[in-house]
């Protein structure tokens, strides 16, 4: 009896922020799903020894490049197609979070965040959408947030980032839906990495907190009171990106245990 063909063989997934936290779950289950993968990220180190664990140079890339930036872009999709051909499905994970009242919230925060979590899902988009109408298929998915479906206070470059990326998910899955290019949105709830444990620790900073209390004040709004895994949120990627969710396009799907906007 031969060996069942891996549902995303002959795939070639580009994921960004893929040095560590959601990035690294979600490269790791696309390989694990017979694709191969390119790493996107600005730590290095990080990506050699995620790719290491990846397989190799035969089965994952690290690339070096800082999404806001056109140019490093440009060069990024050009190694990973170098080493691993055209690009079928993209995750666009690279963000970046900060916690400030609105008066405080300057113009080099608010591009800083701007330019991460919403003109780098715009520059990897555009770069890479060409392979995937030559390919006639392709899978977009955008790590947007629960953010990016209500407001909060003190967030509000995130939140407004988050909302962005999701209507520009609505829009290219209108524009693409003939193409055999799908383009989602997962929108998770606060994480276990380095971004909650950040906020954990601005918490217990401001407001003299303990970090069991901090915990639970940042997952007040989980109704299951508690962090979503990395695992978990790379699991609803790797849905999307397999043979039998062609019909599902411009869709947010929120992985928060139950909460609602």
């Amino acid at each position: 009896m031969t060996e069942s063909r891996a549902p995303l063989s002959g795939r070639h997934a580009l994921v960004t922020g893929a040095s560590r936290g959601i990035g690294a779950a979600i490269a790791a289950a696309l390989a694990a799903d017979g694709a191969t993968v390119s790493l996107i990220g600005r730590d290095a180190a990080r990506l050699d020894q995620q790719a290491a664990e990846l397989g190799g140079p035969d089965r994952a890339v690290p690339v070096v490049a800082d999404v806001t930036e056109a140019a490093s872009v440009k060069e990024a999709f050009a190694t990973a197609r170098r080493h691993l051909g055209p690009v079928h499905i993209l995750v666009n994970n690279a963000g970046q979070a900060a916690s400030a009242k609105f008066s405080d919230t300057d113009e080099a925060l608010w591009h800083r965040i701007l330019g991460v979590n919403l003109t780098g899902t715009y520059l990897c988009t555009r770069a890479a959408v060409a392979d995937m109408l030559q390919a006639g298929f392709g899978r977009i998915v955008n790590i947007a947030s629960t953010a990016g479906l209500r407001g909060a206070a003190y967030i509000s470059a995130y939140a407004a980032s988050k909302h962005a990326v999701i209507g520009l998910t609505r829009s290219l899955a209108l524009e693409y839906a003939t193409r055999n290019i799908t383009v989602n949105a997962v929108c998770p709830g606060y994480t276990d990495t380095d971004m909650a444990r950040q906020a954990i620790s601005n918490i217990r900073a401001k407001t003299g907190r303990s970090e069991s209390e901090a915990l639970a004040a940042i997952t007040a709004t989980n109704p299951q009171r508690r962090l979503i895994a990395p695992a978990e949120v790379s699991h609803a990627v790797l849905w999307l990106c397999r043979p039998g969710t062609e019909s599902v396009t411009g869709q947010s799907l929120v992985i928060a245990g139950g909460e609602v906007s």
